[in-house]
């Protein structure tokens, strides 16, 4: 059978009209391998605060799965499309290293991360640096100042796609990567 050659690949994908949690569902029932960047938010409802969990960026679904599944599902879903690179018009493949440590910051739910499209920071004026201690212990991003937070922050980036601030991190338990 060919799917056994198949590796299983992290596509940036779009659930369109809002239906990121519909997704979730059918690709969770479908034993495919997904990811949606959440957070709490608090809203009024009757009257009442409201703490709830909601996709950070609404549409944004990450799917780990071989190529035919995705494939596969795709064509039973209209509303499930890829993210593609507006340069190259090639679908959003992101390196499996890239993605887990991206979950392992994005998938803690603190409520001081920050969220940032692509465009809004430049990463090349940051430095490269491991985190040493604490929450985020292990993992790697880039230590820039952000619009938004007092002090600088790590970031970590799903290239093209979205970045993720961590919430401030005491200087003493970062070191920098050359």
């Amino acid at each position: 059978m060919e799917a056994e050659q198949e590796t299983e690949i992290w596509y940036a994908m779009r659930a369109t009209y809002r239906r990121e949690l519909d997704a979730i569902r059918l690709l969770e029932k479908e034993k495919l391998g997904c990811f949606v960047p959440m957070q709490y938010k608090i809203s009024i409802k009757r009257g009442k605060k409201v703490r709830a969990l909601v996709p950070v960026i609404h549409n944004l679904v990450f799917v780990h799965a071989c190529p035919s599944e995705v494939k596969r599902v795709k064509s039973q879903v209209t509303y499930l499309q890829y993210i593609t690179d507006t340069r190259s018009g090639q679908k959003i493949i992101i390196p499996n290293s890239e993605m887990q440590r991206f979950i392992a910051v994005a998938g803690t739910y603190n409520d001081h991360l920050m969220y940032f499209q692509p465009d809004e920071l430049n990463l090349s004026k940051g430095t490269k640096v491991r985190v040493t201690g604490g929450e985020f212990e292990g993992q790697e991003g880039i230590f820039l100042k952000v619009k938004g937070a007092r002090d600088r922050r790590v970031i970590v980036e799903i290239q093209g796609v979205i970045a993720v601030a961590m919430a401030t991190i005491h200087p003493d338990l970062i070191e920098v990567i050359k």
